[in-house]
């Protein structure tokens, strides 16, 4: 008996150092395989995953206002890029639903459109219209190589304002009396709690009518023959989507899967446009309240819409 506990008690050194290169050895295989999944994970992470789509055609959303703080120039352009720079796009759609904006934005993605036609000539990008593609939006459109809308679409609305409010009848009722101090004699431009200056007015509205001009070259730059023009064709009317057709503002009828599978003949569909996260949202929209609250303007500035 007494044997027998000394040979077991010998014996339990040994078991507990088996035990311990066990369980060492199972860790070591765990944190092995750990290591290989995290780097397969960073690999397929670095990858493209529009590679494996085959031949597409590329979709980039334009939906909203088209400002710095909202739909804006730079990420329409970052959307486009890309979806122009995968070697497996077949053709480019850019559905648009806007009221229009900001002439400079949209006159930016009118030019990044001409130079991406350009320099991939063998890819064409079409313009489907949902329910709206006015102003802005339409300047936008007419870089296009088509331009397809359904026949109750808006389209049109060729024109530029400038809006904002007076104050000076509403003061003398209550008694407030304006006190402006500037230097320089038309820093107080368009004063929305000042008279009406009639020589600003008539500054405003030649710089109204010269960005009109740009947008009406813009129109008949891209449609080119295509346009029947009328008298009121650049009046700021807005057109049905089958009225827009026969005035050769649009070119047919279709929608993002009918243009993808009877024109560019890609059926799949990949999505380009470019996600904006909270924080950049937050951002815009925290500097375009200040720079509005702090501006010595407030009158909104001239608008394609």
């Amino acid at each position: 008996m007494l044997g027998m506990n000394r040979q077991q008690t010998e014996q339990e050194p040994s078991l507990a150092l088996a035990r311990e290169i066990r369980l060492t050895r199972r860790w070591w295989i765990f944190f092995r395989l750990l290591t290989v999944g995290l780097i397969i994970l960073v690999v397929f992470a670095s990858l493209d995953w529009r590679d494996t789509m085959g031949r597409h055609t590329a979709l980039v959303n334009l939906k909203g206002t088209i400002a710095s703080n909202d739909v804006n120039a730079d990420d329409m352009i970052t959307g486009l890029q890309a979806a122009f720079a995968d070697k497996n796009t077949a053709g480019v759609i850019l559905r648009i639903n806007s009221p229009g904006g900001s002439p400079v934005q949209a006159g930016q993605i009118y030019d990044e459109i001409l130079r991406l036609r350009k320099l991939h000539p063998h890819i064409p990008l079409y313009v489907v219209v949902d329910d709206i593609c006015a102003s802005g939006g339409y300047y936008v459109a007419a870089a296009a190589d088509r331009i397809y809308v359904n026949k109750a679409s808006l389209v049109g609305s060729i024109g530029v304002l400038m809006d904002g409010f007076g104050f000076t009848g509403l003061m003398d009722k209550a008694g407030v009396d304006r006190r402006l101090l500037t230097a320089g004699v038309n820093k107080g431009f368009l004063d929305p709690f000042s008279p009406v200056n009639p020589q600003q007015q008539a500054y405003a509205q030649t710089m109204l009518d010269e960005i009109h001009q740009q947008f009406i070259s813009a129109v008949r730059r891209g449609r080119g023959s295509r346009l029947k023009e009328t008298p009121d064709m650049f009046s700021g009317l807005i057109w049905t989507g089958e009225r827009s057709v026969a005035m050769g503002l649009a070119d047919g009828f279709g929608t993002v899967d009918s243009v993808a599978r009877d024109v560019i003949h890609a059926d799949t569909v990949v999505d380009y446009t470019p996600e904006q996260n909270l924080s950049d949202r937050f951002s815009r929209k925290l500097g375009m309240t200040l720079a509005q609250h702090f501006s010595p303007q407030s009158w909104s500035g001239w608008v394609l819409r």
